[in-house]
């Protein structure tokens, strides 16, 4: 459930009529809705009443310090990718005991942040990085506190270049390799083991992968209790995918199920990474048209969001629903191409699309951009980044102001 809807063929977000809130901050910009985002938290934590858990909101997914800080308040955690990831999730009011430090490639100043700080754990990925993270722990006079992340050779079935489970894949140590990781991380002296990590992908769609995945980390922690090594807490992941176009995820109490009726009894802390689920479809990415272009019997819509506002498309060819802020009564339907103005023939937001008729200066709204979408945008082209907004009510706020020229050569220097 979303807070975009039509009210007299005009789209509002929540009670903010979308195209009032484009004629005072200009296009393109992102929009959310906060009684979204707190709806899709609150409906995913609570779906886990019943297991000791914490949920840390993937920062890769949006790292607008507005949303952070409002998961902060819902009493969400951080999974986290980068020493700028931690910072602004600091920045926003986050503890740092509620945050987890995923990803392949930790450099050793973020892991000292990280310490220094004192975050919750590691997901270590490599047995080098446990080596650096004891190396720079010692250094410090700490402990780290990890987990290693298990890869389980799992498929998720779905996008191969969002699929991070399977032994091809970058992610993780391999289940096989796994325990003799977990004795040289017991056997240092700056390192405190503290749990199992896995994540074997995003945007699934149905909860027999996770279950699988599940399986085989708790057969691993029944091994290595055996061998003396107690696990406290399990660390999920996230990847629960949600509806862009045809698509049936399972909705968060499924999920949560198919994780609980395994979990319960081993009193284990659970946590989970979700992102894409809380907040993919409570923000959208407003656009202008800004031409309408024939050739030959090809039709282009032409926008002022192009690949560097929203890179999704081009990366993934995923699908984003584009609808019109204003509805036509009784306008046709046309089969377009709806492309930016980056100069790629990649520089598109949908391909042969049926949609609806729409003429320069029309707003077009690209659906469930709240994921992967700002987050993503660049200056290819020397193009500004657009602005961020957040709707409560009928009230609007800009929470990120758009770039400026000046912006773009900020720290640039001449000589």
């Amino acid at each position: 459930m979303h807070h975009f809807t039509y009210k007299n063929e005009r789209l509002f977000c929540e009670d903010a009529a979308v195209e009032r809130i484009a004629a005072v901050v200009g296009t393109p910009f992102y929009l959310y809705s906060r009684a979204t985002l707190e709806r899709h938290f609150t409906v995913f934590d609570s779906a886990f009443a019943d297991l000791d858990r914490l949920v840390c909101f993937s920062a890769k997914a949006n790292t607008s310090l507005a949303l952070l800080k409002l998961f902060a308040g819902l009493g969400s955690g951080l999974d986290i990718v980068s020493g700028g990831e931690l910072f602004r999730g600091l920045t926003a009011g986050i503890p740092p005991e509620r945050v987890v430090y995923s990803g392949v490639g930790k450099r050793p100043d973020e892991i000292d942040l990280a310490l220094e700080k004192g975050i919750l754990m590691f997901n270590v990925e490599s047995l080098q990085e446990l080596e650096v993270i004891q190396q720079r722990a010692a250094a410090l006079g700490r402990k780290a506190p990890v987990a290693i992340r298990v890869n389980p050779d799992v498929d998720p079935r779905t996008h191969p270049y969002i699929s991070t489970g399977l032994k091809r894949n970058k992610f993780g140590i391999s289940a096989e390799t796994a325990l003799d990781a977990y004795r040289r991380a017991q056997a240092m002296d700056h390192i405190t083991v503290m749990g199992i990590d896995c994540h074997i992908g995003s945007q699934i769609a149905e909860t027999a992968p996770f279950e699988d995945a599940l399986e085989n980390l708790l057969g691993l922690i029944v091994r290595l209790k055996t061998a003396g090594i107690a696990i406290d807490c399990l660390d999920v992941g996230g990847g629960l995918g949600i509806t862009y176009s045809d698509e049936k995820p399972p909705a968060p109490d499924e999920y949560a199920r198919a994780i609980s009726r395994r979990l319960k009894g081993t009193g284990l802390k659970l946590i989970l990474e979700p992102g894409r689920v809380i907040v993919g479809n409570a923000g959208i990415l407003v656009t202008k048209v800004l031409y309408r272009k024939m050739s030959g019997d090809k039709t282009f819509v032409i926008a002022d969001a192009g690949m560097n506002d929203l890179i999704r498309p081009a990366l993934y060819n995923a699908h984003h629903v584009i609808q019109p802020v204003i509805n036509k009564a009784g306008s046709p339907r046309i089969r377009a191409d709806v492309v930016g103005p980056i100069c790629e023939s990649s520089d598109f937001l949908a391909l042969d699309r049926e949609m609806a008729d729409v003429a320069g200066g029309d707003l077009l709204a690209v659906m469930s951009a709240g994921a992967y979408g700002y987050v993503m945008a660049n200056n290819y082209c020397s193009r500004l980044k657009p602005a961020e907004v957040m709707v409560d009510g009928d009230r609007f706020t800009v929470i990120r102001q758009r770039q400026t020229y000046e912006d773009l050569i900020a720290g640039e220097m001449l000589d």
